[in-house]
């Protein structure tokens, strides 16, 4: 090489490796700062595409996580208020027991029990219509939630929770109606036998009853219409011989209801001593305006019927209750499992993304260890070689 002054290649030369070298430094003290191999797309294009993939697997299946977490709670919540369904169910079921005990009990005690269970059933309701989760009804027979617990959007990631087969009010679970005072079967005669817009009893109505006749003295029935009466005075015919039966058959035991639409229920919940049918005779009345009377003869009812179909219904509904809850149980279960497999994907992910976009930190200041000697090593030489077109002055000398 000769000596030149405009142009000095070993200073250019030293310079270009400098330069080199002082990028490599510069990219090496960058990973090293933030901890990344890949800062930016140009320091790997595929690592890169490759590890935003991943973190969007990672951050899906962690919010997946939550998502079955929030199913739990769900389930928790729905099972611990059948928790208490079932007891309110237990309860009314040994007051069943209890009212099925004739011998020990009178009409009055039946009531009382009776009085019990009607507010346990209320309370049965008011947890089915009450029981909530972040606003969503639970128990009332319309909840089916559908939890997303994976990443992507196939079927297969997600866990349903239907609780759509039953109510578990009190009529959902089939004990709405349950009477223990009542003899259990009831008779009913007739549609339309009584025709509360015709003309008024012509004769008394007779029960005979445990022994004991009761009569409703049909002078004292205010009726209206005279045979032609409209709807609203047919109610109130209707009314008033409701009450005067009511009046007539207070404290025998015995009920007879009349139906709007001229059906008459006859029940009856004790029995005699002997034995003996507990309803006999006839209902006798004319009430239709046709000649003669109106007859109905009844039959036996025995008197724990009511409680005995209690126990029934209530046991039915004990079931019902037990298939939620264990169904419950057996979803959080799986949403307890989904959960354990969901974080050993998460963590397995993350493993995957650091190889790939995390700095090695051992190597990585290898690295930096050599760009900073060659650093210093160039800078030394830049300066020899800038030093270098002096000795062209020996020859001008």
């Amino acid at each position: 090489m000769g000596l030149s002054v405009n142009t000095n290649i070993a200073a250019l030369n030293a310079y270009r490796n400098l330069s080199s070298t002082q990028n490599d430094l510069s990219k090496s003290l960058e990973k090293l700062s933030s901890g990344l191999r890949i800062n930016r797309a140009a320091d790997d294009a595929a690592g890169l595409a490759i590890s935003e993939g991943l973190r969007a697997q990672i951050g899906g299946t962690t919010q997946a996580v939550r998502n079955a977490q929030d199913g739990i709670s769900v389930v928790q919540t729905a099972e611990g208020a059948l928790t208490e369904t079932h007891s309110i169910l237990q309860r009314m079921r040994t007051l069943s027991v209890q009212a099925s005990n004739d011998g020990g009990l009178s009409s009055t005690a039946k009531g009382n029990i009776q009085d019990e269970i009607g507010e346990l059933k209320k309370e049965l309701t008011r947890i089915s219509d009450t029981t909530q989760f972040n606003g969503k009804t639970l128990l009332n027979g319309s909840y089916e939630g559908v939890f997303q617990v994976g990443a992507n959007t196939s079927s297969a990631d997600s866990i349903t929770v239907d609780l759509t087969a039953k109510s578990m009010s009190a009529a959902g679970l089939g004990v709405d109606n349950i009477d223990v005072t009542s003899g259990g079967s009831t008779w009913t005669f007739g549609p339309g036998t009584m025709d509360y817009a015709g003309a008024a009893p012509a004769a008394d109505l007779s029960f005979a009853f445990g022994g004991n006749t009761y009569t409703v003295d049909a002078a004292s029935i205010t009726w209206a219409g005279g045979g032609t009466a409209n709807a609203s005075q047919a109610e109130a015919n209707r009314n008033a011989l409701q009450s005067a039966v009511d009046s007539a058959l207070s404290g025998s035991g015995l009920s007879v209801k009349f139906g709007a639409y001229g059906d008459v229920t006859v029940q009856g919940p004790e029995k005699t001593a002997a034995g003996a049918a507990v309803v006999t005779g006839d209902l006798v009345a004319d009430v239709d305006g046709a000649a003669g009377a109106d007859t109905a003869t009844f039959a036996n009812v025995a008197s724990n019927a009511g409680a005995t179909s209690a126990i029934d219904a209530i046991d039915a509904a004990i079931q019902s209750v037990s298939k939620v809850r264990s169904q419950l149980g057996a979803v959080q279960n799986r949403f307890d499992h989904t959960i354990n497999n969901l974080n050993v994907a998460v963590e397995n992910l993350s493993a995957s993304d650091s190889r790939i976009r995390d700095t090695d930190m051992a190597s990585e200041m290898v690295s930096y260890t050599r760009a900073s000697i060659l650093s210093q090593a160039g800078t030394a030489m830049l300066a020899q070689a800038k030093s270098l077109p002096q000795s062209v002055l020996q020859l001008l000398q």
